[in-house]
């Protein structure tokens, strides 16, 4: 089934093009956070202390409901259908509708994690790919992976995950002048890596000007639940472009469950969602058939969202929220720039204001600070370049939800309490990172540095 718009407005042609641009480089490396990952469990296990900041992980122990659920659907061992089975369907159409997106369960598909959805998506979609700068890091080469090249726009200043309006045509006719074909832009709301939330103002600005340059969005909403406080204004592209945008979700990050892979597509209900959706529905059932028929069972609980789950996720979003504030305290204290975190469980700072001090260290890229601070210091963090970010700017992204214990029973401390940065195991951990950064931003002893530059 062949994708159009529904209009008789032309897109860009590249027929004519002068110049041809280079051919996507493919990525042939694990994925910084996942090696890194691997890296401190091996430190860890030979027993060096290290705060590990590192990885985008939950780091919350799985509700008692879901366990239940879990258990009691292990024996559903068939395919099952490729999109979900109906239980599944009707509930994330409830789930969506609740949050002002009225859904039907046709308009559903499920995958084992948002990131093959998001691949596939990648896939089926034509043309090239929009991406802030920062932004998660998986975009990329899963971009480049389907074929596609990738133009970078920055985003607002203290905000992240949505591109800059005032860049954003400008971005894209320099890239179609180049013989690219921008015709899809991923917003991240709120942001991996920085942890901010994009206002209502700034994400209609962006579907306004996609709607007019003829570019679909694709809506990576996995943060949406983890929103800090429930006041907060918040707004879905496909609320302004209910026509052209896909929305991604999962349930790694809201209910911590990663490594079950569990993931959730919404695709517009017109013709082009459904020409969409076929097609999505084609490469899901040649690359990993169904969801897992017991995730599906979990995936349908959680999202009827009973108030059990309700109530785990406000207290999760309670949590990321204390615990990210007083790490961006840490950071800013030290000297660094920061955006508020509003959402998800990151801080990005940028130590821009300290370059001579750290400069004086012959610290003067993000790798070199992300190892400086690993090995000389033992806190694990993930330096800017690895998601887009100038690798000359003093800029990383620390995961505060590392730090909210190493087993079931601190973890469930600090989901319960409500002030959960004074209890013993994450207060000395902050005081590990607020040191780490002090420290860092110190006078330094003369002498030459061993630190990459």
């Amino acid at each position: 089934m062949k994708l159009t718009w529904n209009s008789s407005r032309r897109t860009h042609a590249l027929s004519s093009r002068r110049r041809s641009p280079a051919p996507p480089i493919i990525p042939d490396t694990i994925a910084p956070n996942l090696a890194l990952d691997q890296e401190i469990t091996a430190r860890l296990a030979a027993g060096e202390p290290v705060v590990h900041l590192g990885l985008g992980e939950a780091r919350l122990p799985v509700h008692p409901l879901l366990l239940d659920r879990l258990a009691a659907t292990t024996a559903a061992n068939s395919y099952g259908p490729v999109a979900g089975d109906q239980a599944l369907l009707q509930a994330a159409a409830g789930y969506f509708a609740r949050r002002r997106m009225p859904t039907e369960p046709e308009q559903i598909v499920a995958g084992p994690g948002s990131k093959p959805l998001l691949f596939a998506l990648l896939s089926a979609l034509p043309g090239d790919v929009v991406l802030p700068r920062p932004c998660w890091l998986s975009y990329v080469p899963q971009a480049l992976f389907a074929g596609r090249r990738v133009i970078r726009v920055p985003v607002p200043d203290g905000y992240g995950g949505v591109p800059d309006p005032d860049a954003f045509t400008g971005a894209l006719r320099e890239a179609r002048r180049a013989g690219l074909d921008p015709r899809t832009v991923i917003l991240t709301t709120p942001d991996n890596p920085t942890g901010a939330l994009a206002p209502p103002e700034l994400v209609r600005r962006v579907c306004e000007l996609a709607a007019s340059e003829r570019v679909a969005v694709i809506s990576d909403e996995i943060y949406r639940d983890t929103v800090h406080n429930p006041g907060t204004p918040y707004a879905s592209p496909a609320e302004f472009l209910p026509a052209r945008t896909i929305v991604t979700t999962g349930l790694s990050k809201s209910l911590a469950l990663g490594g079950w892979r569990i993931g959730i597509a919404r695709l517009p209900r017109n013709a082009w969602g459904r020409a969409l959706r076929c097609k999505v529905l084609a490469i899901a059932s040649e690359v990993w058939s169904a969801l897992a028929g017991p995730m599906q069972a979990v995936a349908a609980g959680a999202l009827d969202e009973p108030p059990e789950i309700v109530e785990h996720l406000r207290a999760s979003a309670h949590l990321h929220g204390a615990v990210a504030r007083a790490v961006h305290t840490a950071f800013t204290k030290a000297g660094a720039v920061c955006p508020e975190p509003r959402g998800g469980f990151y801080v990005y700072p940028d130590f821009e204001p300290a370059r001579p001090v750290l400069a004086a260290r012959g610290l003067t890229t993000s790798a070199g600070l992300q190892s400086y601070l690993l090995d000389q210091r033992g806190v694990a963090v993930l330096g800017g370049h690895h998601f887009g970010d100038d690798p000359g700017r003093l800029r990383f992204r620390a995961a505060t939800s590392q730090l909210y214990g190493r087993d079931a029973d601190e973890q469930w401390a600090a989901l319960r309490d409500q002030d959960p940065v004074r209890l013993p195991h994450i207060a000395a951990r902050l005081r590990t990172i607020a040191e780490a950064v002090e420290t860092l931003t110190s006078c330094p002893l003369a002498g030459p540095s061993p630190w990459p530059r």
